[in-house]
């Protein structure tokens, strides 16, 4: 799963790796969390590519009450395209997220010990997404997970589904039929990760302290 990440970039290369007509207004912040308005990418028929806030937790267009998004902050990749809640939104909805790196608990005798996953260099990852908009009025989203890589094996058997920079126009394109292929481990030597203060295990808990490796 996916239950916490963190955005930490200029606006400026966020604009840049993900080609957006201008830098979106965002303030760092390291321990998102579901329920939280987050920065998503997505595709807009008229406008191209375009950055919305979106609240994490997706609500169906079906739904009768938005409070459904409290348990769909994720979707598993390999069911997504059939489950009633995800399949109109992985059909034609698919979006992107900026982010930093994100959290993983790996399981200790200790109890539970958080690890901070970023990108190998310093370019930002590009989480896959479903969104869509309720009612016309709430914009909601889930993150897609998948089986995890080598390098998340040690930490945990699930983690977010990465699309890569040159498939970002794919992923994004209603026309496209085939998005399951992107619904993949992203490489594990394009990736780094370190333990971090339990800090994050709080959702009160933000600032720059929380990615330093302990």
């Amino acid at each position: 799963m996916c239950g916490r990440y963190a955005l930490h970039s200029h606006p400026d290369v966020v604009a840049l790796q993900f080609n957006l007509a201008s830098a979106p207004e965002i303030e760092a912040r390291y321990n998102i969390c579901p329920s939280n308005d987050i920065l998503i990418v997505r595709q807009h028929a008229q406008r191209g590519r375009v950055c919305d806030r979106s609240r994490w937790g997706l609500v169906p267009s079906w739904a009768k009450d938005a409070s459904i998004g409290n348990r769909l902050a994720n979707a598993r990749g390999e069911t997504i395209a059939d489950r009633p809640a995800f399949k109109a939104a992985f059909r034609q909805w698919r979006c992107l997220v900026p982010a930093s790196g994100f959290y993983e608990w790996k399981t200790t005798r200790a109890g539970k010990q958080p690890y901070y996953i970023r990108p190998a260099g310093d370019e930002l990852f590009g989480l896959a997404g479903i969104t869509e908009l309720w009612r016309g009025q709430l914009r909601t989203v889930c993150l897609i997970t998948t089986g995890a890589n080598e390098l998340m094996r040690g930490i945990h058997e699930r983690m977010p589904v990465i699309v890569p920079l040159q498939d970002y126009d794919a992923w994004l394109d209603p026309r496209n039929h085939a998005a399951e292929q992107f619904i993949r481990p992203y490489p594990a030597h394009l990736m780094r990760s370190h333990p971090v203060s339990k800090a994050v295990s709080d959702a009160a808990n933000e600032g720059a302290a929380l990615i330093e490796r302990i």
